[in-house]
Parts: C-alpha cells; structure tokens; sequence
C-alpha cells in the first residue's frame, strides 16, 4: 500500500453521506479541510433550500425536519441537517455540520468539526476540531482531544509520521467506527473504516480498518464475521 494511504479522506469516507462533500473532495488527507470549515458553511448556508431549511439567525441553518431541544445552543455558523436530532443541553460552538439524522445529546459539545449523515454522539461526548464519518458513534463520555498537553503541533503517528502543522487536531474517526464509552482519542487519531475500540481506551496514532482496538498494544483485525 502506498505510504499513508491508510489515513486519506478517500480511505476513510464515502463523501455521499454528508453535506460537506465538496470541502473535502479536493482533500488528501481530511485534517486539511479544518481550516475551511466555518467559510464552507457561509458560502453554502446561504444557497440552501428556504423550502427545507429555516435560517434560526445569522450563520445558522436548520433542516425544518430537524428536532431541536429547546435547551440546545446552537452558535454561528452551523448547519444542521435534514433528521437530524439535537437533544437537551447540547451545546453547538460553531463551525460545525451536523448531517442528515445524526443525533448530538444531553451535555454534548462541538467545535470546528463535520458529522456526517447518520453519526451518533449521544451522551457526554466532546467532539472537536475532527471529521466523525458516516454512522460511527461515540459511546458515552467518549471525546476527542486536539491540543496536546505541550501545545505542540500534532503529528499523526503513522510510518511514516504526518506533520500536520496544526496546533489544534482532535480525531479523523472513518464510516461506521464504534469508539467505546469513556475512551479518549488523542489529539491526531485516525480510526480506520469499521474499527471498533473498546470502553475505557486511550487511543493514540492510527487504528487499521476492520480493526479491534483492544488496548495500545493489542489491536487485532476482526474475522469475517466481525468479531
């Protein structure tokens, strides 16, 4: 496989689920679309369907099927999607997208970041400066982390390493990743499509598709079956 193939957006997504296919089709690798976040959904908030979506205030647009709490906060710029759910006390910081029947709960909080269709972030969850990918899910208390406890630039631990020059990278987390309650991804994680990650886990660098995350040094590759 060509070097660092493994962590391009184009390994990791399937750019269909999410409204957000244009900023990261031109893309290498999905941290590169960060920076673009917040002016991405200015530019296309404003050629959204006022049939489909309603603008709650300035910079912010929301699918009028989209169930809102009315505890929620939601700050500018963001779009929400069609179906999608944001549940008591969520807290939206802005320069975030929330795809089509994704679900953000109770005390959940988001921050420069893309959710595509399908994505559940239910209970507790930080999500911030990453890309979560198409119907993966955090399981409670599970967040992801992106400035280093030194403030130094994040570097993606892959062979070879990745120097993003990014002072702030959460998680690059693929379709259909399964990230365990109460696990922390470390800033510059790269979960690989179909990963799974157990409970309690401190993710660090990157996890192969179809791969179990049982601790750092015991990742497995699932059978057939999954399992």
């Amino acid at each position: 496989m060509e070097q660092n193939q493994a962590v391009t957006t184009a390994a990791l997504y399937d750019l269909s689920h999410t409204i957000a296919a244009e900023l990261l089709r031109d893309t290498r690798y999905p941290w590169e679309a960060l920076d673009g976040i917040k002016e991405f959904i200015l530019t296309l908030g404003e050629t959204l369907d006022p049939a489909l979506f309603e603008q709650r205030e300035p910079g912010v647009w929301v699918a009028k099927d989209a169930k809102i709490a009315p505890t929620a906060y939601i700050g500018a710029p963001c779009i929400i999607d069609s179906g999608a759910e944001i549940r008591h006390c969520a807290y939206i910081r802005g320069s975030a997208i929330v795809g089509k029947g994704a679900v953000v709960g109770n005390s959940c909080e988001l921050k420069n970041c893309i959710l595509f269709d399908g994505v559940q972030v239910p209970h507790f969850n930080y999500v911030g400066d990453s890309v979560l990918g198409w119907k993966s899910h955090l399981g409670a208390g599970a967040v992801t982390s992106n400035v280093k406890s030194d403030k130094s630039p994040v570097v993606v631990k892959d062979d070879p390493p990745i120097a993003t020059g990014r002072k702030k990278f959460g998680a690059m987390v693929g379709d259909l990743v399964e990230v365990g309650c109460n696990s922390v991804l470390c800033p510059g994680s790269v979960l690989g499509r179909c990963a799974t990650v157990y409970p309690l886990s401190r993710v660090r660098g990157v996890v192969p598709e179809n791969a179990i995350f049982k601790a750092p040094d015991n990742i497995v590759i699932k059978n057939q079956k999954g399992i």
